[in-house]
C-alpha cells in the first residue's frame, strides 16, 4: 500500500510525474512524462550524512533552482531510503502494533510517525519511519503526494522477477555509505537488511557474514549487484575474489532515455526507475 496524502483543493492535472528518492546521504530526482520518457534524472551525493532538516533544505534548494523541475506535476512520489524499517509477514501483521515491530531493531522516539507499505503480491508488509518534516513540506507546498520506502520497491521488484527461479540469489543494492542485501531462495524472501559501510572490507565482512549465517556456499549462490557500482569498482573486485558467480541485475521496466542519459546501465538507479 502506497501512503497517499491529499489536499481537496488540488484540481490541476498534468502529465508529468516527479519522483524524489530521499536519504540522509543524497537525493535522486526523476521526471517522467505520459510517454514513459525520462525527462530528468539527477543525483546529488552529499558526501556526508546530513540531518533530516538539512536534507529538507537541500530539497527546497533543488526544487527552487533546477530549471527542469518547474513543471506542474500530476503526481509527486517520495521514496524514503533509510535503515529505519523492518518486514513483517502479512499473516502476522497488525496495524496497531507498528511500534512493536520496529522496537526490536530501532530506537523509536515519541515524535516518530510510523508508516507501512503492503507488498500485496508477496504477503509482506514493510513497516518504517519516514521523515515527517519532509512529508509536511510536500503537503504544504504541493498538496497531494504519495510516499513509500525504498525497500518496498526493491524487494517487490526482485521477488516479482525471481518468482519462478529455483536458485539461491543474493542481491546487493549499492548506495553511498550503505547497501541493501536481499536473499531469495526459490522465489521466496529469506532476508532483507541494510548495512552501513566505510570501505570494501566492511562490505565484504557483512556480505560473507550474512552468507555464513544463512549457510550459503559462495561456490553455489549467485551474487547480483544493483545500484551505484560498476565492474571496475573495488567492491566488485573484492567480491569476485570470494564469490564464484557474480552478475549485474537489471530493471524490470524500460523507459525512453534522452541521448545524454544513454550511459545509464540497467542496474543503476534501480529503485528510482522501478516503481512507476
Amino acid at each position: 500500500m502506497t501512503q497517499t496524502i491529499k489536499k481537496n483543493n488540488i484540481s490541476e492535472i498534468t502529465n508529468y510525474i516527479l519522483s524524489i528518492q530521499v536519504s540522509l546521504n543524497g537525493l535522486s530526482f526523476c521526471v517522467l512524462n505520459q510517454e514513459n520518457e525520462v525527462l530528468v534524472l539527477d543525483y546529488d551525493n552529499f558526501g556526508i550524512q546530513l540531518s533530516p532538516q538539512q536534507v529538507l533544505d537541500k530539497i527546497k534548494y533543488t526544487l527552487d533552482h533546477h530549471p527542469k523541475l518547474k513543471y506542474e506535476f500530476s503526481t509527486i512520489e517520495i521514496i524514503y531510503q533509510n535503515d529505519l524499517y523492518t518486514f513483517v509477514p502479512k499473516a502476522l501483521f497488525d496495524p496497531q502494533l507498528l511500534n512493536e515491530y520496529l522496537s526490536y531493531n530501532i530506537k523509536i522516539l515519541d515524535s516518530d510517525f510510523i508508516a507501512y507499505d503492503e507488498l500485496e503480491q508477496h504477503d509482506i508488509v514493510t513497516v518504517y519511519i519516514p521523515y515527517t518534516n519532509i512529508n509536511n513540506f510536500f503537503f504544504e507546498t504541493f498538496g497531494s503526494f504519495t510516499f513509500k520506502h525504498s525497500s518496498t520497491i526493491l524487494v517487490d521488484n526482485i521477488l516479482t522477477k525471481e518468482k519462478n527461479n529455483e536458485s539461491i540469489l543474493v542481491y546487493s543494492h549499492m548506495n553511498f555509505k550503505y547497501f541493501d542485501l536481499v536473499v531469495v531462495n526459490k522465489g521466496k524472501l529469506i532476508l532483507s537488511n541494510s548495512y552501513i559501510y566505510e570501505n570494501k572490507d566492511d562490505f565484504l565482512y557483512y556480505l560473507m557474514f550474512t552468507a555464513e549465517q544463512l549457510r550459503l556456499n559462495p561456490e553455489e549462490f549467485q551474487l547480483i549487484f544493483l545500484g551505484n557500482i560498476s565492474k571496475n569498482s573495488d567492491y566488485y573486485t573484492i567480491a569476485d575474489k570470494y564469490i564464484r558467480n557474480i552478475n549485474f541485475g537489471h530493471r524490470n521496466h524500460t523507459y525512453k532515455l534522452p541521448e545524454t542519459m544513454h550511459t545509464i546501465e540497467p542496474h543503476q538507479h534501480f529503485v528510482l526507475l522501478s516503481h512507476f
